[in-house]
């Protein structure tokens, strides 16, 4: 939580009702040095890279503002932002730092941009049993351009324990609003340094569309919603913290693919194809991290399920598989440092900024759209017409891919066509769901069924468990998806497709 802090702000006694106890620290002083792009890269998408000394180098992340339970008092303009610490002196960013933001660097050179000195005023505060509760500090900082001031500011930034309640959060602000400190947006000391420059947009920019929009700027709307969707997720995959990072940037690159073939009639070809090649590269590069973690994880969350006697095998089994994620991973962080790569996410960047449009997207895009959903749609229809009865589970899986490309043909129009629209959208995306639950069991099953040949006789009855318990769900899908489709057909009626 940030605030502002006017001139002579003395920090509040706390105690009494409190039942706080303020400890006041070791007061410190130290230099800051930020560095970025030439162009503000990293501002602009809202991160930093700093050297400070006696501290090494840091690089913050964002990550939003945090979520608070319903019916929890909101504390105000509170953030959680990813930090990550590296050594090194201030000569030379680090190249493990410079390695998580490379997709927004792709090879620029970074230069120290803004110069800070600070004067810190750290306060723990504890509770009445001794246990800390948050840390305060008042940062008077001075902004330096060569050894000139050209700027001073206040702010004090309270950071709390994960296990400080909101409630005694709110306690510790009302204090400091007493106290004289007001709210101030969560803006970073660097931003502040910065000033206007720091305000430029990134380069990814989504604009608003509405009903009236022309089908070019539907166009770069739905580009630039899947390239930006890829770049503010593409940090989180090199990190590998979290696999939702990875499916992420899959998707991502899915839909701008799916895009590129909904809006194949206003684009240009050659150029069209020539992303869609780059995208299916990109896609292969992060399909096999992403399949290693969905596997892995729902064998392990199905052997949780087993009897107690046989658990054990079945999380043996699953445990197997992380030896699979372990490659997929490998093979995905060689991929992100090729050359290629980089050269794949700057024609992101490109398409985002000014996709090849032919002269027919200057037309009102709601003259243009209902035949650009119409041909998905015919398609899917078709593919479901030829099934056989009872459909081969192949060729559920190439209707689910058929529901897809609705989907996000339909997610893609919305902002011209509306509710109906949305609701086609929904109706696509839970067909999708349920033969994606089918298809993902059936893989699963037969993984189950290779698995247990020449396996220890546990590891093998264990495995016949498991492919059982497969085998149901994908039956349980079967016996679901018709009814899907008949709600698809229903929501296709509306938009008169």
């Amino acid at each position: 939580m940030k605030l502002s802090a006017p001139a002579g702000f003395r920090w509040p006694a706390f105690g009494g009702q409190t039942a706080l106890t303020a400890v006041p620290l070791e007061r410190r002083q130290y230099q800051t040095v930020y560095v970025d792009t030439p162009d503000l890269r990293l501002a602009r998408w809202g991160c930093s890279l700093r050297h400070r000394g006696g501290e090494g180098w840091t690089l913050k992340l964002p990550s939003g503002p945090r979520s608070l339970p319903q019916g929890d008092p909101d504390p105000g303009p509170m953030l959680v932002r990813g930090e990550y610490v590296f050594e090194g002196d201030v000569a030379r960013p680090p190249a493990a730092a410079l390695w998580i933001v490379a997709a927004y660097l792709r090879g620029a050179e970074t230069k120290p941009v803004a110069r800070l000195r600070t004067v810190r005023h750290p306060v723990r505060l504890d509770a009445a049993d001794g246990t800390p509760v948050a840390e305060m500090v008042l940062d008077e900082v001075s902004v330096l351009e060569g050894g000139r001031l050209v700027e001073r500011f206040r702010e004090i930034e309270v950071e709390v324990s994960p296990s400080t309640s909101p409630e005694t959060l709110e306690v510790i602000l009302s204090e400091l609003r007493s106290a004289g400190a007001v709210p101030t947006d969560p803006v970073p000391k660097y931003s502040r340094a910065l000033g206007t420059r720091a305000w430029l947009p990134p380069e990814v920019v989504v604009g608003d569309v509405g009903p009236l929009a022309t089908a070019g700027q539907l166009v770069r709307h739905a580009v630039a919603a899947s390239a930006d969707r890829y770049l503010r997720q593409e940090p989180g995959v090199r990190l590998g913290e979290d696999p939702e990072a990875v499916h992420q940037t899959r998707v991502a690159t899915r839909r701008l693919r799916s895009d590129l073939r909904t809006f194949a009639p206003l684009l240009e070809d050659a150029w069209a194809g020539e992303l869609v090649d780059k995208l299916r590269w990109l896609g292969g590069l992060l399909g096999g991290a992403r399949d290693a973690d969905v596997l892995q994880e729902r064998l392990r969350k199905r052997a949780e399920s087993l009897p107690e006697d046989d658990r054990p095998a079945g999380m043996k089994l699953a445990a197997e598989l992380i030896a699979d994620q372990q490659q997929a991973r490998t093979q995905l962080l060689a991929g992100l440092g090729e050359d290629r790569y980089l050269t794949v996410v700057q024609s992101l960047v490109d398409a985002a900024r000014s996709p090849r449009l032919l002269p027919e997207s200057h037309q009102p895009a709601d003259s243009v759209v209902p035949r650009l959903l119409r041909k998905p749609w015919r398609k899917l229809r078709k593919q479901v017409r030829a099934l056989a009865d009872p459909p081969a589970d192949e060729a559920l899986h190439e209707v689910r891919i058929g529901a897809k490309r609705v989907r996000y043909a339909a997610e893609a129009v919305a902002p011209v066509l509306g509710r109906k629209a949305s609701r086609f959208a929904r109706a696509a995306a839970e067909l999708q769901e349920v033969l994606g639950e089918h298809h993902d069991a059936v893989v699963t099953a037969q993984l189950l069924r290779d698995r247990s040949s020449g396996a220890a006789s546990e590891l093998a009855f264990a495995a016949g468990e498991l492919a059982g318990l497969e085998r149901a769900a994908a039956d349980r899908a079967r016996a679901e998806w018709f009814a899907t489709w008949k709600r698809l057909r229903k929501a296709a009626r509306a938009l008169e497709l």
